[in-house]
């Protein structure tokens, strides 16, 4: 078994599968019993999230008569409701968490993830960083169950042609801790339904109202009377059968949210202000068999100060799924050029079947209200030994965009993978194994489907790869780079509850309990319950049957085998192509921590794998013996995405010191850069001129935005884009200090906008020529972009003391003294935020007219750092989390 470079302990055990979760924004959440536990993966021994569960009052969804209490559909309610000297002890404890997901980045307010909660009690939540709070408990901001109540209160619960489900929860078998209401029907005995005829609480319900809607009371317990007079003086009753299917459509077991709907082929939101905002579809799916499908879009801005929540979901479907429990989830996206894009979802069952189905992304945007489900079902696969689904997982290759894989696990430690041709529908087994001799507690797919990771409660870990279809186990990587973490856990696992991938698809994460009896029970069993291992991945072999040789000496790195040397350097290359997306959030944390690591050991090999990363960047024009000067005088041909990314490697890489007191021989790192081959090297060089380059076209692109705007409006403001250049006079001085270092074209717009009749300017534009210092009102002259320092009050001896003042990367004004955006990697400040477009550059534009012209979509503005392209955030105190992207 792979060892972990690094474990972090966590308060309490998990109980069901998939309890970690990787989000966007490089964050890992755990659902450990009764609390989530959420770290940053750079800093696993410091700062922590938590979300405590609490208590939820049951809805008040009917009531039943005396005699229906014996039927066999409330059988499992009445476990769990029963008031023997058992259950008064159960109801002490906390409910569990049951499932996590995390949402895509840009719906928190903040522009961070959402992160979605069932509970065992079947409430979803939604919740956000607290980053005004100043608090380590996150934040709630909505409740999705009371949504979902909310509608079918006012449908009288027929919103749908639901079942109710009799069976138990089947997955409550593979697990050692459980719940009253979970536990199988069988357990019970004649002496309970005795004490249940004794002390059970009876529902109750308000008759309807004469507008036709349903009001319900909370339960209450009864002693004399199995009925009670109720609102308006009228009695109501409902069936045992109608109160378990209430029951049961309240009751949530597993969620999951959609990939963000492309906001490129069209599939934005319109919303109360004209903007357009891209979306998401969370999924719930509940022991009734039915999913509620819910639509939720990003705010219209972001902000890290007094901003208000995400906007309310609405219930664009509920899709009638299955006929008992669903257990598992999972979300795929297909684009393809010749129609409209298309939303995969696939479902599992505690039957066993798993269903795979599709819906267009443009009926899931356009849908205002809830009619008809927008899913249609595309393929149904039945297990063989009809063990349950306990997880699946879809993914849809970048390499094959019409070909997508779904690998199913099983109750009974199987792993089926099938195969799809979404153009033509064809479905066909690829691959199937015992894998494992418990249930499947985990999938996850690395490297664009190349290799599947699996995990199981018997407290295995294995990685699959598909050839000739059949699935063929492929050992994970057991070499470490760099220096192990000190932060070592005892090897004392008994069970495996799931397992996660970093964005980059370097590093794993795996969620473990501890076996009790295994620890010292006087010092360890008392603390240690579970833990969560980081494993390396960027070594893993995608090909069982490679036979490729190392176009580079293996003596010179003796301490790595060498199929893994060739792994780590077409994998690091692999994850630094997969940012090419424009609309892709810059995070390359495992990436740069891989570098880092082996600098410590290996720096040569860390050379090689940046110099081919910048020649396969610039392409035919940087040959095989070519330097960094001839990248220098490439620059304008990078896009906005690979300048952002080069000046993270130079700066957080190549530039940085190595620690030398953990490793001998480190400055021969810096050295290697500049031997006798590539003496010209000058890395502080090249990084300097693609910072400038960027501050170029961002320059460049404010004063085009200026110019229209102030020739379309005749001075009255605004004529049509939504983002607004901020600090122009800033950016003119900028432009005039440098003198003959400025390009020519963005030299022309700069004699344009001086030629601009300032006094017609609106003031949304906030053109100052001279600004003011925050402290001490003086004046504060333009020196340089990035931080300025006041004149200082006059006095009888001259100047008093000058204040050091931060600038806005983006509009180059003096930042304010409320709380502004922050980049971790260059540690700038904004105040103001870069339009979408500029991040979108694939080169300097030859015409920032024609650019400007050419752009289709609304100027929005992006919180990410327009040097480094990492999302802004705002700086917290060392003592609460805060997400680590590079």
């Amino acid at each position: 078994m792979s060892s972990s470079f690094q474990a972090s302990i966590l308060v309490a055990a998990p109980s069901y599968p998939n309890s970690v979760a990787w989000s966007e924004e490089n964050l890992v959440a755990v659902a450990s019993g009764h609390i989530v536990t959420i770290l940053n993966p750079a800093k696993p021994f410091g700062s922590r999230g938590l979300i405590t569960i609490p208590h939820s009052k049951p809805f008040p969804i009917g009531l039943i008569d005396r005699k229906d209490l014996l039927s066999g559909c409330m059988l499992h309610i009445a476990l769990s409701r029963d008031s023997s000297p058992q259950e008064k002890q159960y109801r002490e404890n906390r409910p569990c968490v049951r499932s996590i997901s995390w949402s895509p980045i840009g719906f928190a307010p903040n522009s961070g993830c959402l992160l979605a909660v069932c509970t065992t009690e079947g409430h979803v939540r939604l919740y956000r960083m607290p980053f005004r709070e100043f608090s380590a408990e996150w934040v709630e901001v909505m409740d999705i169950s009371k949504e979902l109540y909310s509608y079918l209160t006012t449908t009288n619960f027929q919103a749908a042609s639901f079942r109710a489900s009799e069976a138990s929860d089947p997955s409550q078998a593979c697990f050692d801790e459980g719940y009253a209401d979970d536990l199988p029907i069988s357990v019970m005995r004649k002496e309970l339904k005795r004490q249940r005829l004794n002390a059970l609480t009876v529902m109750e319900v308000k008759a309807c109202s004469q507008k036709g809607k349903n009001t319900f009371n909370a339960p209450r317990s009864k002693a004399k009377s199995s009925k009670k007079v109720v609102g308006d003086g009228s009695q109501s009753l409902i069936t045992a059968e109608e109160y378990a299917s209430r029951s049961a459509m309240m009751s949530s077991l597993i969620v999951a949210w959609s990939p963000c709907l492309p906001q490129t082929f069209g599939c934005g939101i319109s919303t109360t202000t004209g903007l357009t905002s891209d979306c998401s579809v969370l999924a719930v799916g509940g022991k009734s068999g039915i999913l509620s499908l819910w639509r939720i879009h990003k705010p219209d801005e972001y902000s890290i100060m007094n901003s208000p929540d995400s906007n309310e979901p609405l219930l664009v479907g509920l899709l009638n799924a299955h006929d008992t429990w669903i257990t598992t989830i999972s979300w795929g996206l297909f684009i393809s050029d010749a129609s409209d894009p298309l939303l995969l979802l696939a479902t599992g069952c505690s039957d066993g079947s798993v269903k795979i189905w599709q819906a267009c992304c443009r009926r899931l945007v356009e849908s205002s209200e809830l009619s008809d489900s927008p899913f249609s079902l595309l393929k149904e696969v039945k297990a063989v030994d009809f063990a349950m689904a306990s997880v699946v997982s879809f993914n849809v290759s970048a390499q094959s965009p019409n070909k997508m894989l779904l690998a199913i696990g099983n109750g009974s430690g199987s792993i089926e993978v099938w195969s799809c041709d979404i153009l033509v529908r064809r479905f066909e087994k690829a691959g199937s194994c015992d894998a494992h001799n418990h249930v499947v507690t985990g999938l996850a797919w690395a490297f664009g489907g190349r290799c599947l990771y699996s995990c199981s409660q018997d407290n295995s870990t294995c990685c699959w790869i598909l050839h000739e279809n059949s699935l063929c186990e492929v050992p994970i990587p057991s070499n470490t780079p760099g220096v192990k973490g000190s932060g070592d856990v005892p090897d004392a696992f008994s069970s495996c509850f799931g397992l996660a991938v970093s964005p980059g698809n370097l590093v794993m994460a795996v969620v473990r309990a501890f076996a009790t009896e295994q620890l010292n029970q006087m010092y360890e069993a008392r603390a240690l319950k579970a833990a969560v291992e980081f494993l390396w991945i960027g070594g893993q072999q995608l090909d069982n049957s490679s036979t490729v040789y190392p176009d580079f000496d293996v003596k010179v790195f003796p301490d790595f085998p060498e199929k893994e040397l060739i792994s780590w350097e077409n994998n690091i290359l692999w994850s630094l192509n997969q940012h090419e997306p424009l609309d892709k959030p810059l995070v390359v944390w495992d990436v740069v921590a891989a570098l880092l690591a082996f600098k410590q050991s290996i720096s040569i090999f860390v050379k090689r794998i940046i110099i081919k990363w910048l020649k396969s960047s610039v392409g035919s024009q940087f040959g095989v013996s070519a330097n960094l000067s001839e990248a220098i005088k490439c620059l304008s041909e990078f896009s906005s995405r690979k300048l952002q990314l080069l000046n993270i490697i130079s700066k957080l890489v190549v530039l940085k010191k190595v620690e030398t007191d953990k490793v001998e021989g480190q400055s021969q790192f810096l050295e290697g850069f500049n031997d006798a081959e590539d003496e010209r090297l000058d890395w502080t060089q090249l990084h300097s001129n693609s910072e400038m380059e960027l501050r170029d076209r961002l320059v460049g692109y404010s004063f085009t935005v200026f110019l229209d705007d102030a020739s379309g409006s005749d001075g009255k403001g605004s004529k049509s884009s939504y983002w607004v250049p901020v600090g122009t006079a800033q950016m003119e001085q900028w432009v005039a200090i440098r003198g003959e270092d400025v390009k020519d074209q963005l030299k022309l717009l700069g004699e344009e906008v001086r030629t601009v009749d300032k006094s017609q300017i609106p003031s949304i534009y906030e053109y100052v020529e001279e600004e003011e210092c925050s402290f001490c009102s003086t004046s504060v002259p333009f020196e340089t972009p990035d931080f300025a320092v006041c004149k200082g009050v006059k006095c009888d001896t001259g100047n008093g003391p000058s204040h050091k003042l931060f600038r806005c990367c983006v509009s180059m004004r003096i930042c304010p003294i409320v709380p502004v955006w922050h980049c971790m990697c260059c540690q700038r400040w904004a105040s103001t935020l870069a339009p979408a477009s500029f991040f979108k550059m694939l080169e300097y534009p030859s015409d920032f007219k024609f650019f400007s012209k050419s752009t289709t979509d609304d100027e929005h503005s992006k919180p990410w750092c327009p040097f480094c392209g990492i999302p802004l955030k705002r700086l917290l105190p060392d003592f609460l989390l805060s997400p680590s992207f590079v």
